[in-house]
């Protein structure tokens, strides 16, 4: 796992073998950041990082000067290598270990962009809770994005607020908005 650019352009992060995870590809992670670079001024965001896994994708937008991300995982195996990595990078990342639809439920604060990499496994009537409950509880701050990021054979374009696709390989990046 590479980070692609920013502070720490060109890292390489090795995470222990043991964590349950599939960290998204950097050449998929380099053309999400590409699209996300067009829209937002980075510095100024407020990031929620779902299914964290590796904290690849929290990385990244630290890196690039995001000072306030959210990870959340699951995994206690997880969260303990975030907080180690964002603590030796000094990059402020907070966690929080927590079932991600039970946060879902319970949150009550805004984000500019929300990034939920579920196993792509999961089930689709998982899936598509994801953005049911990020616009049933108003997660999204105005020109807010919702990220989900999916196999090919799983298709979310039939839900409400969702926006667009983007293939990169056997991953795909569905971005839903108000």
């Amino acid at each position: 796992m590479r980070i692609i650019s920013g502070k720490h352009k060109g890292r390489n992060l090795i995470a222990p073998k043991k964590l349950p995870v599939r960290p998204t590809k950097d050449m998929a992670k380099e053309a999400l950041f590409n699209i996300l670079n067009n829209s937002y001024y980075f510095p100024d965001l407020k990031v929620l990082d779902l299914f964290a896994g590796t904290g690849n994708i929290s990385y990244e937008f630290a890196s690039r000067g995001v000072e306030d991300i959210l990870s959340v995982d699951s995994d206690m195996g997880c969260i303990a290598y975030i907080n180690k990595t964002s603590n030796e990078l000094e990059m402020g990342i907070k966690t929080l270990k927590s079932e991600v639809f039970s946060f879902l439920d319970r949150n009550k604060e805004p984000f500019d962009i929300i990034f939920a990499d579920p196993f792509y496994s999961m089930e689709i009537e998982d899936f598509e809770n994801i953005p049911k409950k990020v616009f049933e509880n108003n997660m999204l701050l105005e020109d807010g994005v919702l990220i989900i990021e999916h196999s090919k054979q799983t298709v979310l374009e039939h839900l409400p607020y969702f926006d667009s696709a983007r293939k990169y390989g056997n991953s795909v990046f569905s971005f839903f908005k108000k």
